[in-house]
């Protein structure tokens, strides 16, 4: 059997019929389905980290994958959302960060896939997993858009109550090398360094490190023999990483009315909603499956159902 085997095949099968689970998996298990589903290396992420997956049990095959983490240090629409900068200390014990919401294909687009996952990061039965791993209540999920303001929605749109759009972020950074200059200049670098490449060949998102160790070297250099061009490298280099990028940020309080007070610290009680029961796993799954259900019966009978 190969490992696709693990993943959902069952493309015939209407939402109505599905019902769902969510599992711990070996890590080493998850990094390489994760790796065979997207686009992109599951790099680790430092502190607070949970990989899940999502199965559907009548097939007890994979639909998705969820991967937690620590939220980012500062963010302007959650900032606004308090109202100020929070304590730190006390917000990372009660926050956390959906960083992989990924379906597998073509469920995702067949059924809503990311809705469902995104929605079950929001769920009570995932909150409690989180509870029990750091043993605290968690009461902030928050995510980013994948595609930021190149695309004017994201999938997270309609989501409420489980996740609301919250404005967008705001960053900074330095685009990636071209294909047309990237492996002359990984060629030079290797060869002045003995033939070595300067990033290990099985270290992740290898191009982006290389790229960063080129500049480091680079800068090094300059400043050591040539002072005028050093500062010339970072005129132009800070030029460059004004390219912004702003991506779509979605926050869910899992259904407490004053999760804001207790992520300022104002309070260690958290108060239930009158919608908190909304975020239990079965009724989140009740509410994809009507969602789900409709995108499933219009692509059916418009031929565009993918297999």
């Amino acid at each position: 059997m190969s490992l696709e085997d693990d993943l959902f095949q069952n493309h015939e099968m209407h939402p109505e019929d599905m019902n769902f689970s969510v599992v711990q998996i070996p890590t080493e298990l998850f990094d390489t389905l994760l790796e065979k589903t997207a686009s992109f290396s599951p790099d680790e992420n430092p502190g607070k980290t949970l990989k899940l997956v999502v199965k559907e049990t009548t097939t007890n095959t994979i639909v998705g994958f969820i991967r937690y983490g620590s939220p980012l240090i500062n963010s302007k629409p959650r900032n606004d959302f308090l109202g100020n900068i929070p304590n730190l200390d006390i917000f990372n014990k009660r926050a956390i960060m959906g960083f992989n919401i990924v379906p597998t294909q073509p469920f995702g687009f067949n059924c809503l896939g990311g809705k469902l996952l995104a929605a079950i990061c929001c769920s009570h039965a995932t909150r409690r997993m989180l509870n029990k791993k750091y043993d605290t209540k968690f009461c902030l999920f928050e995510t980013t858009s994948l595609y930021g303001n190149i695309k004017g929605a994201s999938m997270y749109d309609g989501m409420k109550p489980y996740l609301r759009y919250k404005g967008d972020t705001q960053s900074k950074f330095l685009l990636t090398l071209g294909e047309e200059i990237y492996p002359e200049l990984k060629e030079w670098f290797t060869e002045k360094n003995n033939g070595e490449e300067l990033i290990h060949k099985s270290a992740s998102s290898r191009k982006l490190k290389m790229q960063t160790k080129m500049v480091q070297i680079i800068k090094a250099s300059l400043k050591t023999h040539d002072t005028k061009a050093y500062e010339l490298f970072n005129t132009e280099m800070e030029k460059a990483t004004g390219v912004t990028t702003q991506k779509r940020f979605y926050m869910s309080t899992y259904g407490y009315e004053n999760a804001r007070e207790v992520l300022l610290g104002n309070t260690d009680t958290l108060i239930k909603s009158p919608n908190y029961d909304r975020f239990e796993l079965e009724n989140i799954i009740t509410w994809w499956k009507k969602h789900a259900s409709k995108r499933y019966n219009n692509i059916t009978q418009d031929g565009r159902i993918r297999k």
